[in-house]
This record gives structure tokens, C-alpha cells and sequence, in this order.
């Protein structure tokens, strides 16, 4: 007694019998590609010559069919024979290409000389020179006229470019002696002359009163560091608390500066506390001839200051007063 087959089942081998049937469809589709490819080879075998020539357009044709049929390539092994075609056509291609470039390159000098003595009126009936002389391998001797290369020159001359004759760009030179000019700008010179050396004396005043107005400033921040020190000798002066203005970043840098003046010739001296910060101190001064200037170690350094750096002293040193006033 047979089983009844359920309706999954029954869609499962339809589904097996249709994928058979593509695929044997497939696989014809497949034959008949590698069929046409191999017919391709073969005519490209046959009429190898017919392609090689210039007026035969057999090979692009072929080209276009094998074209055609790679879009319906699918599988390696047609794709294999549609390389193997590739390659064929490449070098009929080539072969073709280098009998296009011979052609157009071939100069042959025998042709060219028979032309350029046919131009110049050979005479090969009669050659008076050698009557007796017989011809060598059918080659015939003949003899030029009095005026055949005065011809072949003239012809010649039309393809040379003929010097221009000579001729003046501006006109013909003159004779004539050139024209005495007047000088008339003796006194604008003078003048200049004046306004030049009256220049340095104005900018000489200028640096002087600079250099003048530095030198009390730097006097009376000196004046002021001497008070506080000797107000509170114990206690280190804090060189940030000293030239920092709070309520002027140009005038902190003004104080560096001119601080560093004071520094530079011995009036005061700049180190470090316990706490590795810096701390200013005037230098006692018995007397003069003690001190030798000239000897003393100096050292120099270069201090960058941005207003940002200058925000974060004052906040971070709690500095609500100047102690340098203005002038």
C-alpha cells in the first residue's frame, strides 16, 4: 500500500525538477557560446591574411562579435576562450599596426634618385663620355645637360627662406650734434641737501629725550624698590608683586623693562626664595670704589609674557595694588 505524498513534498520536487531543467538549459547556453568562440579562432586562422590588410575591416568585426558574446559569459571556461581570442586579435593587431608604420617609413633611395635625374633631363640615347662602356645589370647610362643642376638649384631655391634686406628700424642715423640741456636744478638740490642734514638733528633730540625720560623712570622705580626695602629689610620683596600692575598689562611690561635696567648695572639683584620663586633686592652700595662694574657676572634672559600669562599673576598672587605707581 503507497504513501500519499503532502503538498510539501509535491513542491519540493517541482521545485528540483525546474532547477534540472534550468540547469541543463544553462549548460546549453554554455556549449553554444564555446561553440561560437572556437568558430571566431578558426576564422581568424583562415582569413589570417584578409585581416592583415589595410582595407579589410574583418578584424574589428570580429571584434564586435566577441563583444557580443562576453556579455552572456558566465563561467571561467568561457571566459578562458574569450581570453585566448583576446590574445590572438592583439597580435594580428600589432602585426597589422607595424605594416601600417613600414609603409609610411620606406624611403627608397634608388626611386628618389631616378626621380630627381628625370627632373634634371637625363639623356640615357647618347652619353658621349662612354661610348664604348656596355650597360651592368640593365642599369642605363646617360649624361646631363650643361644646365641640369643650375635647374635642380632653382627649384631648390623656393623652399629656402631669403634674408631680408637691410633696412633702418627707426629711420636712418643722423649727424646732427644732440642738444645741450640747461641745468636748471641747482637749487632744488641745495634745498634737499638742507632738509637731509636737518633730519638726524631732529631724530638726535628725539633719542635724547627718550633716553632722558628712560633714565629718570628707571631712577625712580629704583627710588621706590630702596624705600620698601628699607621699610622691611627681613622681608624679600616678590618680583612679581613688585612690577605687576593690575589695572595696566602695558604698564607691567613698561616695569620689566625698565627693571631690568636697574638689574643690568648692579643697582639690584634678582633670586630665588625657599619657595623657588623670584624676589628683587637692592644692592648696598658702600661706595663706589668697591664695586668694579666691569667684573661683575651678568646674566641674561628673555622673559615672554602674553596677557593671559599676565591675568593668571594677578589672580594667582591676590595682587590688588600696584606698588609701582604711575608716573
Amino acid at each position: 500500500m503507497s504513501r500519499k505524498r503532502s503538498p510539501a513534498e509535491e513542491e519540493n520536487e517541482d521545485n528540483d525538477v525546474s532547477q534540472n531543467l534550468e540547469a541543463e538549459q544553462d549548460d546549453g547556453n554554455r556549449r553554444q557560446i564555446r561553440h561560437h568562440y572556437r568558430e571566431l579562432m578558426q576564422s581568424m586562422y583562415e582569413h589570417r591574411e584578409d585581416m592583415l590588410s589595410t582595407r579589410s575591416n574583418k578584424l574589428t568585426d570580429t571584434l564586435q562579435a566577441a563583444n557580443q558574446l562576453f556579455a552572456e559569459v558566465s563561467k571561467p571556461r568561457e571566459a578562458a576562450l574569450d581570453a585566448q581570442l583576446l590574445v590572438l586579435a592583439t597580435n594580428l593587431g600589432k602585426e597589422k599596426a607595424n605594416q601600417l608604420q613600414a609603409d609610411m617609413t620606406i624611403f627608397e633611395p634608388t626611386s628618389f634618385a631616378e626621380d630627381l635625374l628625370s627632373f634634371m633631363g637625363i639623356n640615357r640615347l647618347e652619353n658621349p663620355e662612354s661610348e664604348n662602356d656596355s650597360e651592368d645589370e640593365g642599369y642605363t647610362k646617360g649624361y646631363l645637360g650643361a644646365d641640369a643642376w643650375q635647374k635642380l638649384g632653382s627649384e631648390a631655391d623656393k623652399y629656402f627662406k631669403r634674408t631680408p634686406t637691410f633696412h633702418f628700424m627707426l629711420g636712418s642715423f643722423k649727424t646732427e650734434p644732440p642738444v645741450v640741456r640747461q641745468k636748471t636744478d641747482r637749487q632744488k638740490r641745495t634745498s634737499k641737501v638742507v632738509e637731509k642734514s636737518v633730519m638726524p638733528a631732529q631724530l638726535k633730540k628725539m633719542e635724547e629725550s627718550h633716553q632722558e625720560a628712560t633714565e629718570k623712570e628707571v631712577e625712580r622705580i629704583l627710588g621706590f624698590l630702596q624705600t620698601y626695602f628699607n621699610e622691611e629689610p627681613d622681608t624679600p620683596i616678590s618680583f612679581f608683586d613688585f612690577v605687576v600692575d593690575p589695572n595696566s598689562f602695558a604698564r607691567t611690561v613698561e616695569n620689566i623693562f625698565h627693571v631690568s635696567f636697574i638689574v643690568r648695572d648692579g643697582f639690584a639683584r634678582i633670586k630665588l626664595d625657599h619657595d623657588k620663586l623670584p624676589v628683587i633686592e637692592p644692592v648696598i652700595q658702600e661706595s663706589e670704589s668697591q664695586i668694579d662694574k666691569e667684573n661683575q657676572p651678568r646674566y641674561q634672559g628673555v622673559i615672554c609674557l602674553s596677557h593671559q600669562d599676565w591675568e593668571e599673576i594677578v589672580k594667582s598672587f591676590e595682587i590688588t595694588e600696584a606698588m609701582i605707581p604711575p608716573p
